[in-house]
């Protein structure tokens, strides 16, 4: 349940509400909105404790919270979460659009693609230093080697870095030298990675699974907010189902869904939701027309020599293309890229 609170309370007053909720054996998680402060109280049946905070003069209104993901859910927080980081934030009016090499293979040609993708309009520089692949044969990613391009690049171009952590040991080196942690789509529901996440100061792309529910994907960032980290942005990246004509099934209904059930900001992912170097531009234009706050999109300068992923990969001519046209979509339904 959550209970609001009455204008005007004091920290004094919110300090022994949280006391009493961990006297009680739960959680306090405080929201504070522009005109009223929110504390969830989370834990198994915390409801059967309405009666005690009904007695305290701060509290305004309790509610219960009917969805089973509690601190992520539009029930807790009407208002949309934006995550900022500087100068770029990710949820509001703005689209971010993050771009880049599916992986980082030499520092000259990361370079060379951060630039071109940064003079288009990009926010958010992406590439893989670590790499889940299905294969064991196939390249693995660079490591710590991969993290220091990136930094150099985001030194050089003034562009943010998003990249993956693939275990709980990962999660403190990646933080060093990226601003934003990806938990890929294999492990949306690593849950001990999740509350790793959860513990970082630096905002967590989460990737949805391939065979995983909105419900399922929502629950995984329950985990990351619950252990203290709130900025949460959701990435739809496609789902798999009978259909092969592409490589996943890009779920463009999670978009409004999301939106609906969860206050958390949503980007789509059209090069792996298509596999499909033709079909991005598209996509990515459905995804903004249907409320997406951003893009991370795979841009190489050489795909058909990429080492991962060049079949989905746009040129940077090409993406220069798609940035003019997607900021025409924005101006229309009243946005910004």
């Amino acid at each position: 349940m959550f209970l609001t609170l009455k204008p005007g309370t004091t920290e004094q007053g919110i300090e022994e509400l949280v006391k009493k909720i961990e006297e009680l054996g739960f959680r306090a998680h405080i929201s504070r909105g522009a005109e009223r402060t929110v504390i969830g109280v989370i834990g198994e049946n915390a409801i059967a404790a309405r009666e005690v905070f009904e007695g305290f003069f701060t509290v305004e209104l309790i509610t219960p919270i009917s969805k089973p993901y509690k601190l992520v859910s539009r029930e807790f927080k009407k208002e949309d979460t934006i995550v900022k980081i500087g100068d770029v934030t990710i949820g509001g009016k703005d689209i971010v659009v993050m771009a880049g090499p599916c992986s980082v293979e030499k520092e000259d040609l990361l370079l060379s693609i951060a630039s071109s993708v940064k003079k288009a309009g990009a926010k958010v520089l992406r590439g893989g230093a670590f790499k889940p692949r299905t294969s064991p044969y196939s390249f693995q990613g660079l490591g710590e080697r991969g993290l220091k391009y990136l930094a150099k690049a985001k030194k050089a171009t003034g562009l943010l870095v998003v990249t993956e952590a693939m275990n709980i040991q990962q999660v403190e080196l990646v933080s060093r030298y990226a601003d934003i942690i990806q938990i890929g789509a294999r492990n949306v529901q690593n849950f001990d990675l999740l509350k790793e996440a959860g513990k970082s100061k630096k905002p967590i792309l989460l990737k949805r699974g391939i065979a995983t529910t909105i419900e399922e994907w929502l629950m995984s960032a329950e985990y990351i907010v619950s252990n203290g980290n709130s900025n949460v942005i959701l990435c739809e990246r496609g789902i798999r189902t009978f259909e092969n004509a592409t490589r996943f099934t890009l779920d463009l209904n999670a978009i409004p869904a999301i939106k609906a059930w969860s206050h958390l900001p949503v980007i789509v992912d059209p090069s792996h939701g298509t596999g499909v170097r033709n079909f991005v531009g598209s996509m990515s234009k459905a995804a903004i027309a249907c409320g997406a706050d951003g893009l991370i999109i795979e841009v190489h300068s050489d795909p058909e020599h990429a080492l991962s992923d060049g079949r989905q990969s746009l040129l940077p001519e090409n993406f220069a293309s798609l940035m003019q046209e997607l900021k025409k979509l924005a101006r229309v339904i009243g946005r910004n890229l």
